[in-house]
């Protein structure tokens, strides 16, 4: 077997022990098996949310999006570069604190106990339950695409086989697995594409070197506006390709969840630094590797292979067997988060609260297993049968759920007054606009991106439809002015209180106990 195949067979062996180690910990309670007992670190916060944000797009449908534009691509990358840092910064402690006090254990549930109806709950779990399938089979072409490569085996044999390491782990070790297996993988993400784009970098002569081609081929690969200047003078279109990695992962329901899997909200600050370092050394390489594709792999057929081929054509050996193996990490951190949320959803936000309500633990970890192995086997049936472009599939996903959900979440934790009627209209409004932008390809007459139109449509329809209808009850208000407060007391100041009035501390650790208990029985 070649160094390479050995590589991808030790890398796939960590990923199962990973969530074999998890599973008997993960089965203990349905908190445990779905956000991991609220127990990640910055670190991990960090890791899980940046190689699940990132996908398999950014090894696939990036580059070939640089080949097809030029320099106009990496206004994505932009907006990219500081996703992390507002996502983290505008929901993290506030949607921390209140779905802990909501008793919340998935985004949608959270939702439905903020703004106090069941019809929240339908809708959100409908179009994240569609959505997220296509995000995830997205994932899964994109997964047999680079085993087929690394491999040589046919495209539908490489899908079953990466995707069944996918489901093993996921199924068995829960939200842990997904977090602790993001973590290996990220780091694998971040040499391996550093390690490939550094040595490509000089292969061309460096930035210069490569401009300097681009130019000699056609000048416009050079414009801000795209190749032939295709988006000559729409800002309305760079807008909404800077928004759309910028605040759109705060729509997400499959990165959203790692708020609320935090240990604390300490956690926050650390993770936003490092996942704001780790988007600095990641996010611009695959689309300079998508220009360096345009001058050294001018007659590829398959525009999202440019990676894959440069690593083979360049840099065969161990540097080959890294970058692929990056590849499948984005691919499979991202697929595997995908599912573990589309089984919460069908779990807790369908099956538990429509049809059994009164579930026991043991049943709702099985239903939840079962809900991800049916979701994953039905997903590689869908790939096998109709692959159509990673780039054009993972846009229009994302987009439609950032459009679906980001407004709700925002104003979830900062707008006391919005209720039901407004998160409905912004739900029901974003999502449309943004499939009837994107069906009818409004983007081309109307100068406007189909993420930036939903967002405009979202944001109107929560502020009008919170006009309409009830206030919040004070219950909710209370627990919106209770997650708001800041934390007044210095770390040393907590700990002379806990050496000098122990049972002073004591007794008001049991008083929030009980307090906090009342909540979540009152919300569960």
């Amino acid at each position: 077997m070649s160094l390479d195949g050995i590589i991808f067979i030790v890398y796939l062996g960590v990923l199962l022990s990973i969530g074999l180690w998890f599973s008997r910990k993960s089965s203990e309670s349905t908190e445990q098996y779905l956000l991991g007992g609220r127990s990640l670190g910055p670190a991990v916060t960090a890791m899980t949310m940046q190689t699940t944000a990132m996908s398999g797009f950014m090894f696939m449908g990036a580059p070939a999006m640089a080949f097809q534009y030029g320099w106009y691509a990496v206004w994505y990358a932009i907006g990219d570069a500081g996703g992390s840092i507002v996502n983290l910064s505008v929901l993290g402690k506030r949607m921390r604190r209140m779905s802990e006090k909501l008793g919340a254990l998935s985004p949608i549930e959270y939702l439905e106990k903020r703004f106090e109806s069941a019809s929240v709950r339908v809708v959100g779990s409908v179009i994240s339950i569609v959505f997220l399938f296509g995000y995830v089979c997205a994932q899964f072409i994109a997964a047999g695409k680079a085993m087929s490569t690394l491999t040589g085996f046919p495209y539908e044999v490489s899908l079953v086989i990466g995707i069944s390491v996918i489901l093993i782990y996921t199924v068995a070790g829960g939200y842990l697995a997904v977090a602790y297996t993001s973590f290996v993988q990220g780091m694998i993400m971040v040499l391996g594409v550093v390690g490939i784009g550094v040595l490509a970098y000089l292969h061309v002569g460096g930035l210069s070197g490569l401009n300097a081609s681009l130019a000699a081929l056609d000048t416009s690969y050079l414009s801000i506006w795209g190749k032939d200047l295709a988006f000559y003078g729409q800002w309305g279109v760079v807008l909404g390709a800077i928004l759309i990695y910028s605040i759109g992962y705060m729509g997400l329901p499959h990165v959203v969840v790692r708020h609320m899997s935090m240990k604390s909200t300490k956690t926050v600050k650390g993770a936003v630094l490092i996942g704001a370092i780790w988007n600095q050394f990641f996010i611009f390489v695959p689309y300079i590797l998508g220009l360096i594709g345009i001058i050294l792999l001018p007659t590829i057929a398959d525009p999202e292979m440019v990676i894959t081929e440069l690593a083979y054509t360049l840099f065969p050996g161990i540097f080959a067997a890294l970058l692929l193996s990056a590849i499948m990490s984005a691919v499979m951190s991202t697929a595997d988060s995908i599912l573990m949320q589309a089984g919460s959803i069908l779990s807790r936000d369908i099956y538990q609260r429509f049809i059994n309500k009164d579930a026991s633990q043991k049943t709702m970890v099985l239903v939840s297993r079962l809900c991800i192995l049916a979701g994953g086997i039905v997903g590689v049936i869908v790939a096998i049968y109709e692959p159509p472009s990673i780039f054009a599939l993972v846009v229009f996903a994302f987009g439609t759920l950032g459009n679906t959900f980001l407004v709700p979440y925002v104003a979830s934790v900062y707008s006391k007054k919005a209720n039901k009627i407004g998160c409905l209209f912004a739900m029901i409004g974003g999502a449309t606009t943004n499939i009837v932008w994107t069906s009818m390809n409004l983007e081309t007459s109307t100068g406007f991106h189909p993420f930036l139109a939903g967002l405009l449509v979202s944001i109107a329809g929560m502020i009008i439809g919170s006009q309409f209808g009830s206030e919040p009850s004070q219950d909710i208000q209370d627990i919106f002015e209770e997650s708001r407060k800041k934390r007044t007391f210095s770390n040393g100041f907590d700990k002379n209180i806990a050496r000098d009035l122990a049972p002073e501390a004591s007794q008001i650790s049991k008083l929030l106990a009980e307090e906090s208990s009342s909540y979540k029985d009152k919300y569960s």
